[in-house]
């Protein structure tokens, strides 16, 4: 039953995905890609989030996996933003790709411990 729910909540992942991913687009119309940082940022802190509460054993295993694998697997897409980079880097906007690299992968770092951080501040 756990990898139904599992696929179940990675559909719900991604749907949220691409309606956050639109709205941004929408409002951000320039060349950084600031919809998929944000998304893998926001992804990073809900890890965060889930792993302090299950090591804390406020969450289930299950439930653990159910988020974070399916809702967390769905909603985040680091795939696309090492693309992204890969297409920056192509097109000779080099500064731009190392821009956003370091955005991703500081940003979600970043955000993974504050999560953390912020369930262990109740404990």
């Amino acid at each position: 039953m756990i990898w139904f729910m599992v696929c179940v909540f990675g559909g719900l992942g991604a749907v949220t995905r691409f309606i956050l991913d639109t709205s941004i687009q929408r409002w951000w119309n320039r060349a950084f890609p600031l919809s998929t940082a944000l998304i893998n940022i926001l992804a990073a802190f809900f890890v965060g989030l889930a792993a302090a509460s299950y090591l804390d054993r406020t969450v289930s295993g299950a439930t653990y996996l159910v988020f974070v694998l399916g809702y967390c697997g769905g909603f985040a897409t680091f795939p696309t933003a090492i693309g992204q980079i890969i297409s920056m880097a192509r097109q000779r906007k080099v500064w731009s790709a190392a821009l956003y690299l370091g955005v991703t992968l500081f940003g979600t770092m970043a955000s993974l411990a504050l999560g953390w951080w912020l369930i262990s501040l109740g404990h």
